[in-house]
């Protein structure tokens, strides 16, 4: 016989716990950003907001979910926080007024972020810290780290798994980022108007680099880390949500939708990888696919300007467009791959177009593309060069000649999954 009571429990229990992930969602950047601008002080601001969702998923079970979660948890923070700035005997600034506003109102100032954050009510608070946290005077690995750890609320712990160092070594690393904001005073702001455009790019560089870690992992015997993408596109979000304006974090948004929208298919039921041309795309995220094709159709709020996130997107667009693989345009890719080219040239950016026109059909110029590539050392020994360079030569006949490059790729690949595949493919070859 079932026990009522237990049901009960149970079911109060699940409640809680979904209330304070969604809210650790929606809310944890917008309060950890508040209390930041208001504090001065990035521990303060996070150990408080830690707090604050720590008690809620104590009393939320017991005490039933408030009307209001987001305003409940700015509350218990922004008094935690006040706590421990009042036992330092730190009184300066936002922390006098709000000391003021508490014993004018017996302890009822507002609790909604958005009205603490309403000194300066041009710019959202979660945007100072985004910017803040993806400053250029930070070293890159510091910014990605930070970002994840501030913006996104992913504890030390799981950052450090991310990207397989030790979690001490993480640690550090935020420490070190926190201390050269403090010392070199990094301001809490956004930037100015004439400096927007290229600061905005280093934040999106910084999601570019979240997502890519998580979309082919640099090492280990993992190709997928989703949570890493899945983390990109949320912060990515963000960022439109906030510049809703801003093209290229529209573009950047659906790139990451549309190379996320294939994970599913990408890998099979062993986790071993699959190639674009062999993928099931029914098993796409078809919702994914749309909402990204929708955010590229969208106009353009600068005319006859095209930035390298649009191009990346476009040419993602076209894959998910073909209903199958043989139906892929890739005299457009080539096309997109120029424009790339043109903007942000790089020798990876060339080995992608290389490909595109071997896949286009013409095998024997995408083979001497790769040729002078290899030839001027730029990729040095990238594993995909050599991949790129086996598969034409099996598209074109030469097996004995791919198959040495196959062993070469296999050689340098980073990750198991990738080396596995291509065993496979060399093994069909001598099979062949």
């Amino acid at each position: 016989m079932t026990d009522p009571d237990a049901g009960a429990a149970a079911d109060a229990a699940a409640d809680a716990a979904a209330a304070v992930a969604l809210a650790y969602r929606e809310e944890w950047t917008r309060i950890v950003a508040t209390l930041i601008r208001a504090t001065g002080d990035w521990d303060v601001a996070e150990d408080a907001t830690a707090d604050a969702f720590e008690r809620a998923a104590l009393r939320w079970e017991s005490e039933g979910v408030p009307r209001t979660p987001g305003a409940w948890l700015t509350t218990v923070a922004k008094n935690r926080a006040l706590d421990v700035l009042r036992r330092r005997g730190v009184e300066t600034g936002k922390v006098r007024e709000w000391m003021v506003m508490d014993e004018l109102s017996g302890g009822g100032a507002s609790d909604d972020p958005g009205e603490l954050a309403a000194a300066e009510p041009e710019w959202d608070d979660r945007l100072r810290l985004v910017f803040t946290c993806a400053h250029p005077a930070l070293p890159i690995e510091s910014r990605v780290a930070l970002t994840l750890r501030t913006v996104g609320g992913l504890d030390t712990g799981e950052i450090a798994r991310a990207f397989l160092v030790p979690e001490s070594t993480m640690a550090q690393r935020l420490v070190r980022a926190k201390r050269k904001i403090r010392h070199a005073a990094i301001p809490y702001r956004v930037p100015a108007g004439d400096e927007l455009p290229e600061r905005l790019g280093g934040v999106l560089a910084v999601l570019m680099l979240v997502h890519n870690e998580g979309y082919l992992a640099s090492s280990g015997d993992r190709l997928l880390r989703l949570d890493l993408q899945e983390e990109a596109i949320r912060l990515a979000r963000l960022v439109v949500e906030l510049l809703p304006d801003a093209d290229e974090a529209r573009a950047l948004l659906a790139l990451l939708l549309l190379q996320h929208a294939r994970s599913a298919a990408r890998v099979d039921a062993d986790g071993e990888l699959v190639p674009l041309d062999e993928q099931d795309r029914s098993r796409w995220n078809h919702a994914e696919v749309a909402e990204g094709l929708a955010l590229l159709a969208s106009p353009s709020s600068e005319p006859g300007t095209i930035g390298v996130y649009r191009v990346q997107a476009e040419i993602q667009g076209v894959h998910a467009r073909a209903r199958t693989a043989d139906d892929t345009d890739w005299a457009r890719i080539v096309g997109w791959y120029d424009a790339l080219l043109a903007a942000s040239p790089s020798p990876v950016v060339e080995l992608n177009r290389a490909v595109a026109h071997g896949l286009a059909g013409d095998t024997e110029l995408a083979l001497a593309e790769l040729d002078r590539l290899e030839a001027s050392a730029r990729l040095g020994d990238h594993h995909l060069l050599a991949a790129a360079q086996a598969d034409l030569l099996r598209r074109t006949g030469r097996p004995a000649d791919a198959a040495a490059r196959y062993r070469d790729a296999i050689r340098l690949a980073p990750t198991g999954p990738e080396r596995r595949f291509l065993e496979r493919r060399l093994a069909a070859l001598d099979g062949g």
